[in-house]
C-alpha cells in the first residue's frame, strides 16, 4: 500500500494546481472557443451558430488591424525598455553604494500603487493645462495633446506602463544577480576589465534565463494591457490608443457581441503562445535540447 502511495504521491501534489488550471484556464478557454462560433449580434439570449463567420468578419475589419498594430507598437516600445532599464538599475544598485536600500524602496514604490490610481494621476499630469504642458509651454512652445492627439496618446499610456513596471522587474534582476559567482568579477578585476566589459561577459550570460523570463512576462503584460487604456483614453482618440484587449472588452461588454469578442480572444491567445515559444527558442533553447 505504501509503495503504491509513493508512486502516486507526485501526482497528488500536482492535483491542486491541475484543478486550478482546469477551472480557471482550460474550461474558460474551451468555452471561449465555443462562443466564437456563435452570433450574438441579434440576441444575447438566443445566439445563432455562425461557424467561422466571426473570424472572417474579424480579419476583414480595419479596426481589428488598427488595434492589433497598436498592440504590437505597445509591445515593441515597452518591452525593450522594461527588459533593459531595470537590469541597468539592478546592476547599479547591486554595487556597494550608500543608501542602496532607500533607492530600492523608491524605485519599487510605483509597483505597489494601484494601476487605477497611477492612471488617474498621470491623466492629471497629461491634461491640457496640467503640469507637463505647463513645463512645455513655459519656454514658449505649444502645448502637447498628450491624451487627445492621435500621435501622442498611445506613447503617453506606454510611459505609465513602463513607470509602473520598472521596480518589479528590477527586483527580479536583483535576485538573479545574487547567483552570479563573485569570483568571476574578481577575475575580471585582475584582468583589468572595465565596468561594461565585466557585466557583458559575466553578468549577462549568467542571468540570461532571467532576462528571458522578464522579456516574456513584460511582453505578455504589454499585449494584455487594459486598465491604463480604460482610465486614461477609452481607446481614443480615433482608436489611436485602443489595444486588442480593450477592443475585446468593448465588443463583449459594451456592444454585447460575445462571438466576435471571443474570436479575438482566441487569436490573442495564439499570438501570446507564439511569442512565448519564440522567446524560449531564442533565450533557452539549449535547456530543451536532447
Amino acid at each position: 500500500m505504501f509503495k503504491y502511495y509513493g508512486r502516486c504521491a507526485p501526482y497528488l501534489f500536482l492535483l491542486p494546481a491541475a484543478a486550478a488550471l482546469l477551472v480557471f484556464f482550460f474550461i474558460p478557454f474551451f468555452q471561449t472557443v465555443g462562443l466564437s462560433f456563435f452570433d450574438y449580434s441579434e440576441s444575447i439570449y438566443h445566439p445563432v451558430f455562425s461557424g467561422f463567420d466571426n473570424y472572417v468578419k474579424m480579419f476583414q475589419s480595419p479596426v481589428f488591424y488598427k488595434v492589433l498594430a497598436n498592440t504590437f507598437v505597445y509591445l515593441i516600445v515597452a518591452v525593450p525598455v522594461l527588459a533593459i532599464l531595470p537590469l541597468f538599475l539592478a546592476v547599479l544598485i547591486n554595487q556597494k553604494i550608500r543608501g542602496a536600500g532607500l533607492y530600492k524602496i523608491l524605485i519599487y514604490l510605483p509597483v505597489i500603487v494601484s494601476i487605477v490610481v497611477a492612471a488617474i494621476a498621470f491623466k492629471w499630469l497629461y491634461a491640457d493645462k496640467g503640469i507637463l504642458n505647463y513645463i512645455v509651454t513655459s519656454p514658449g512652445f505649444n502645448g502637447i495633446g498628450w491624451l487627445t492627439d492621435p500621435d501622442w496618446a498611445l506613447y503617453s499610456v506606454i510611459i505609465v506602463t513602463i513607470w509602473k513596471g520598472i521596480g518589479y522587474y528590477m527586483i527580479i534582476y536583483l535576485a538573479a544577480l545574487m547567483s552570479v559567482p563573485k569570483e568571476l568579477y574578481e577575475a575580471c578585476d585582475i584582468d583589468g576589465a572595465n565596468f561594461l566589459t565585466k557585466h557583458l561577459t559575466v553578468t549577462i550570460p549568467h542571468i540570461m534565463p532571467t532576462i528571458a523570463l522578464v522579456t516574456t512576462i513584460s511582453a505578455i503584460s504589454a499585449m494584455k494591457v487594459f486598465a491604463e487604456i480604460y482610465v486614461m483614453t477609452k481607446g481614443g482618440p480615433l482608436n489611436s490608443s485602443k489595444t486588442i484587449v480593450y477592443y475585446i472588452y468593448e465588443r463583449a461588454f459594451e456592444n454585447l457581441d460575445l462571438g466576435f469578442a471571443s474570436a479575438m480572444a482566441v487569436v490573442l491567445l495564439l499570438i501570446v503562445m507564439a511569442f512565448s515559444f519564440v522567446n524560449i527558442f531564442f533565450f533557452e533553447r539549449k535547456k530543451y535540447q536532447l
